[in-house]
């Protein structure tokens, strides 16, 4: 996995951010490699990876395309609830195909008033006679404008005032789908974001995931595991930072020595590769966890709150080091610090991390 990020990845990285192009072009590549199969079983033709073995892979894509690691942390993060949650009958097909580049999954829980607070959940299904018809729009849905299947929560008006949110896969081919590119994102533009309109949409009543009502915990579930899938993307942007201010600062002189042997760009340095150890300590905590089925949400939020807030920690100093040069497009660091910045906020804002961890321990 190295290898290939490293060696096919950065530069298209580039390319996607300065277009704002998708790298939906290295998906059969991906296919290719079994990378759309992370979290599919055995059985349905997938590897089957413990989360330990998955989040070094993402810590690896990331560390060429944060890009490339959004979109199959997203799409991972599908596979792994429907091999649990999904109707027996529908997940072996399912999944038997959702590792083919044409089968990519997306996640779409936020709307426009709805993001931490899935409560505030505004888009509705109503039964129909063996189904279920859906209306509303989502934001911010990554792999929007390639997904073929979107795991959509919406609330269920079924007789009582407020309706009980539920679980739904929705095929992207149904009518009534409209799918708009939002464009202008600061950071990770070769990633996939859409505003996704539903209008009118029927699915199957098999399709709903989970039973009636149990969307929140469902949710809950999935977003567990993305937390660490995200924390992993950080620690794998706050490497590439810190090997690319060593990098300089050996080769960038001032007052007739390498800056790197200054005092305060050597402790720029060092702070760096301390919290890169650290970050990568509680993934490792977290992922062992979810691998022993004691998987708890305050770890895995421990996770991804420490590691996304590090990696921009090391990516402002990873500009510091360049100095003007890191403020350019030229240099690559430019682009690793508006990457970082996401990912305090998508998966949960820092803000909600610290919320459920200090809920897991009043408990």
């Amino acid at each position: 996995m190295r290898a290939y990020a490293r060696g096919e990845l950065i530069d298209a990285d580039r390319r996607w951010d300065v277009d704002e192009t998708s790298m939906a072009e290295v998906l059969p590549t991906l296919e290719q490699m079994g990378l759309l199969s992370l979290s599919i079983p055995e059985s349905a033709g997938g590897l089957d990876c413990d989360m330990k073995t998955y989040a070094a892979l993402l810590h690896e894509v990331s560390y060429a395309s944060p890009s490339v690691a959004v979109t199959l942390s997203v799409h991972s993060m599908v596979t792994s609830i429907l091999s649990k949650q999904a109707a027996a009958h529908r997940r072996g097909a399912w999944l038997g195909a959702m590792g083919r580049a044409d089968n990519l999954c997306a996640f779409a829980i936020s709307e426009a008033d709805a993001g931490s607070d899935p409560s505030g959940i505004g888009t509705a299904a109503e039964r129909t006679g063996d189904g279920f018809r859906i209306n509303g729009e989502k934001m911010w849905i990554t792999n929007g404008l390639s997904a073929r299947w979107f795991l959509t929560l919406a609330r269920l008006r079924d007789g009582g005032p407020e309706g009980e949110l539920c679980m739904m896969l929705v095929d992207g081919r149904s009518r009534g789908i409209e799918r708009t590119k939002i464009r202008g994102k600061m950071g990770i533009r070769g990633s996939e974001t859409a505003v996704i309109a539903l209008h009118e949409v029927e699915i199957p009543g098999d399709h709903l995931v989970g039973g009636v009502g149990e969307g929140g915990r469902v949710s809950a579930i999935t977003l567990n595991e993305g937390r660490v899938g995200i924390a992993s993307q950080a620690t794998g942007i706050a490497e590439a930072c810190l090997d690319q201010m060593i990098e300089y600062a050996k080769v960038r002189r001032q007052f007739g020595q390498p800056i790197g042997r200054f005092q305060a760009v050597a402790n720029m340095i060092a702070d760096s590769a301390v919290e890169l150890a650290a970050s990568k300590a509680l993934i490792a905590s977290a992922a062992d966890k979810i691998d022993a089925g004691k998987a708890d949400l305050p770890s895995s939020s421990m996770a991804k709150l420490y590691a996304t807030e590090a990696a921009n920690r090391i990516a402002y100093r990873a500009v510091q080091v360049h100095g003007g040069m890191g403020y350019v497009r030229e240099c690559r660091v430019e682009q690793l610090y508006r990457d970082a910045r996401v990912t305090t906020i998508y998966e949960g804002t820092s803000e909600i991390q610290r919320y459920v961890i200090a809920k897991g321990l009043r408990q």
